[in-house]
């Protein structure tokens, strides 16, 4: 059967327990991760958080579809007009993770210029810039949960999109 790359919207922190349900029964699935170091009496502890509480990234026929709504930690399922975006967008985010764990999902902005990073570590990334000034921030976003997380860049490692 064909397996169709879907955004599964889930119950309030039922992420990674849901994945592991994925894992176990061989539904290809993506759940992004960050780091949160927090400090508990004196000892620092480093937690792994989703990078969009609540979403989930999964590849589903009908039956693995039917095992996953049987998990009750499912609200919605929302299927992307175009999964190659969704998933290179997702691929995109796993990248600057990769360069920084320690990032967190931000609302993308609804006005604002899309460019690329064209030198450095994450060259070749596209974003909106959310603000202007002598190091950009430009928002890497999901367009279909309308979340993304936020780099830094200067201004001469970044050119417009048309």
């Amino acid at each position: 059967m064909h397996l169709q790359w879907q955004v599964v919207y889930l119950r309030p922190r039922l992420e990674k327990k849901t994945a592991e349900i994925c894992r176990i029964n061989g539904i290809p699935h993506i759940l992004l991760l960050r780091q949160r170091t927090q400090t508990y009496q004196r000892r620092q502890v480093t937690t792994a958080l989703p990078v969009f509480p609540g979403y989930l990234f999964v590849a589903l026929d009908p039956p693995r579809k039917l095992a996953l709504q049987k998990t009750n930690a499912v609200l919605r399922f929302l299927v992307p007009d175009r999964p190659f975006r969704m998933l290179r967008q997702l691929a995109q985010v796993r990248r600057v993770l990769r360069h920084d764990p320690m990032l967190r999902a931000v609302k993308p902005l609804l006005a604002g210029r899309r460019v690329r990073i064209t030198a450095g570590a994450l060259m070749g990334v596209e974003g909106v810039v959310a603000r202007m000034s002598a190091t950009m921030r430009v928002v890497l976003t999901v367009d279909l949960i309308g979340q993304g997380v936020v780099v830094q860049v200067s201004r001469e490692q970044v050119e417009p999109l048309d």
